[in-house]
């Protein structure tokens, strides 16, 4: 396991096997996502939109169709108006 220390600023330096792992340079911009189970995930933002597919699926979760997220978000766009 691959460990790091936070600053004090709570700034901390990825081990470079985890940088090249994830193919990091100077500038690269990172997300970070807590799962259900509470811990915490560590995306890199320079991979295409299509590989993050499916990260935040859940076991049991529904499947929502196209028609399901456009009802939400006119309902959501709705309740600012």
């Amino acid at each position: 396991m691959l460990s790091t220390t936070v600053t004090n600023t709570g700034q901390i330096t990825l081990p470079q096997e985890i940088c090249s792992y994830l193919k990091l340079v100077s500038g690269s911009k990172i997300s970070f996502v807590i799962d259900e189970d509470g811990q915490v995930k560590l995306f890199p933002l320079n991979v295409p939109v299509e590989e993050l597919s499916g990260i935040l699926h859940r076991p049991g979760m529904k499947k929502t169709t196209l028609e399901e997220i456009e009802t939400a978000i006119s309902e959501g766009a709705n309740d600012w108006t």
